[in-house]
């Protein structure tokens, strides 16, 4: 049988799997998924609705903190995206917020099928103190990270690629770009969604095809 090329992952195909109240109820931790995570507001299920080419399939909302379960959606097989609740949000009790950071610091650290994190920040607030918890548990965990600046369509391409220039050089002051890397990202004008495509298909589907040589 020969085996799958990158191309063959289809991300127009993605369906909701399942949700999840607590890390503990996750699917079983085998095959490969991706997890997509960011502050509240920063455009996490229109990013992921923008991907998949569905307006309906991540839950879009104005109030923050709307996505307090972690959902899963199948790509194809094994294959999974996942969409983390969005943190920061102000009407959560911050014992709440205390608890989710905890079991988020687990799952990046101890979810084996994890193959990277895409977090998401706004353009015109990057890097607030939880994205850089969220990239020191990244690398603490050896987890490739992929930052996507959001909403760039709300800024001029000079500025936006500044932004973006900006981040760099403050990860790599502060010794956290090892395996990170940034684009500008816009899910209203799509701008910057086959970077995106390719940088999963990169993290998905090697070990995906490695594993079926092995089997």
């Amino acid at each position: 049988m020969s085996e799958p090329k990158p191309e063959a992952i289809q991300f127009r195909n993605v369906e909701f799997l399942t949700s999840a109240p607590t890390l503990a109820e996750c699917p079983p931790d085998e095959g490969a998924e991706v997890a997509f995570a960011g502050r509240s507001n920063a455009g996490k299920s229109s990013a992921i609705n923008a991907l998949t080419g569905s307006n309906k399939l991540a839950r879009t909302s104005k109030t923050p903190g709307r996505t307090q379960l972690i959902n899963f959606f199948r790509i194809r097989d094994n294959l999974r995206l996942v969409d983390l609740p969005g943190y920061g949000y102000a009407k959560v009790a911050r014992s709440m917020k205390d608890e989710w950071q905890r079991h988020l610091a687990f799952y990046l650290e101890q979810r084996q099928c994890l193959r990277g994190l895409i977090l998401l920040m706004d353009i015109r607030h990057p890097l607030k103190e939880f994205d850089l918890h969220m990239i020191t548990w990244a690398a603490t965990a050896g987890l490739p990270i992929h930052l996507l600046l959001t909403k760039a369509d709300k800024l001029k391409q000079g500025p936006a690629n500044n932004t973006r220039f900006a981040v760099e050089k403050a990860l790599k002051e502060k010794g956290l770009n090892t395996g990170v890397t940034v684009q500008t990202f816009s899910s209203t004008k799509r701008t910057g969604l086959d970077k995106l495509e390719r940088k999963l298909v990169d993290w998905l589907a090697p070990r995906e095809t490695q594993a079926q040589r092995d089997s």
